[in-house]
């Protein structure tokens, strides 16, 4: 099944703006310069539990993921399109979750754990974790509106699966640096 619901002209330009506008707001809540009244209010269990819902949505995307790739080395174009649309969903989730606790508890959370282990691990796989994050966000925007911009018969002329390589590369990468960040932040400490 075809869905062309993006023109080819505008997939360029449309990654440089959701990217922007994206990385932006990133951004915007972890220098906590989004106010807290800008969301709704959640109890406080509510804002405990989003790290843990988000390290399971980032494990089923780590599994999403890799059933997509594993499905269009396969062949199987429509597993494959299943697969990475609903780990652009985790996704956006996610990063939903994540959001609006930042926004609300008035950024991340400190580091509670030894100084040592802050300096040389937990910084470290954050920092890796976010750097593959932030180049992630508009390689996977760029293989999606391509794939919604051309049919599967043209799509193998595009760039679409040297991008989707790459960002699929560094999406699992960067979502399993965030398990380990959630477990150090979360579990160990």
């Amino acid at each position: 099944m075809d869905l062309q619901v993006v023109s080819r002209e505008r997939v360029v330009p449309l990654t440089a703006v959701l990217s922007v506008v994206s990385l932006a707001v990133v951004f915007a809540a972890a220098g906590n310069r989004i106010p807290s009244s800008a969301v709704p209010i959640a109890p406080q269990w509510v804002l405990d539990l989003i790290p843990t819902i988000n390290a399971v949505i980032s494990a089923v995307a780590i599994a999403t993921i890799a059933i997509g790739w594993r499905a269009i080395r396969r062949g199987a174009i429509d597993r494959h399109r299943v697969a990475m649309v609903a780990s652009f969903g985790l996704f956006a989730t996610f990063l939903a979750l994540y959001l609006y606790r930042l926004v609300a508890t008035g950024g991340p959370d400190p580091f509670p754990g030894p100084e040592a282990v802050a300096l040389y691990v937990y910084y470290p796989v954050l920092a890796v974790h976010i750097l593959l994050a932030i180049v992630c966000v508009p390689l996977v925007y760029y293989a999606l509106l391509l794939a919604f911009a051309y049919p599967i018969e043209e799509l193998r002329r595009t760039s679409h699966a040297r991008f989707g390589r790459v960002a699929a590369s560094l999406w699992l990468i960067s979502f399993s640096l965030g398990i380990v960040v959630y477990v150090l932040l979360h579990v160990v400490y």
